[in-house]
């Protein structure tokens, strides 16, 4: 039991140390990937949507 209460004693400590981003950090960071995310599902979708075309214009 006394291993277990070290370990979150540890952890807390630990948590102390970390750098945590501001508001506006963690809003354009959140943004960034957002973005990152849409494009790429946009991007393989256009993609996904001409490989589709290309092998039903191929098999007819």
């Amino acid at each position: 039991m006394q291993r277990i209460v070290n370990f979150f004693r540890e952890v807390g400590r630990e948590m102390r140390k970390v750098s945590w981003p501001k508001r506006k950090e963690l809003t354009n960071y959140t943004v960034t990937v957002l973005a990152t995310v849409t494009f790429f599902a946009l991007f393989f979708a256009v993609l996904d949507l001409g490989i589709s075309e290309l092998i039903r214009f191929i098999l007819e």
